[in-house]
């Protein structure tokens, strides 16, 4: 098992960052990435960002090119999302997951931080 606790949402304006972060606990050893997913009211859960443990090869969802970047502190198990620009339409609950090695998909999710950008 893994728990992963995200935080640093809130409200900012529109053009402005804010940085996310999510502690990964457990069984970390068995990762094999880490992502970045949000959905907003009435929309179904997206892909934001992915970064792998080893080698950092991290991979964007065209909305955020240019404008996010995750990074990862392997000593901390830490995976940090730092959004810049922000729009409106950035406006979601931000969920980091892990991607175990033996399964290759997001097994473990955090509960979610709000991000609310104004206009």
């Amino acid at each position: 098992q893994v728990q992963l606790v995200e935080s640093g949402g809130g409200l900012v304006q529109a053009g402005g960052s804010l940085r996310l972060s999510c502690a990964a606990s457990g069984r970390t050893f068995s990762s094999y990435a880490m992502g970045w997913f949000r959905q907003a009211p009435g929309k179904e859960r997206e892909f934001v960002a992915s970064i792998t443990w080893r080698g950092g090869s991290t991979n964007y969802a065209d909305s955020v090119k240019g404008r996010f970047t995750i990074s990862r502190d392997n000593a901390k198990n830490t995976v940090y999302l730092q959004m810049n620009s922000l729009k409106p339409e950035d406006t979601a609950v931000y969920y980091c997951a892990d991607k175990p090695k033996i399964t290759g998909t997001y097994d473990y999710w955090g509960q979610g931080t709000q991000v609310t950008v104004s206009s």
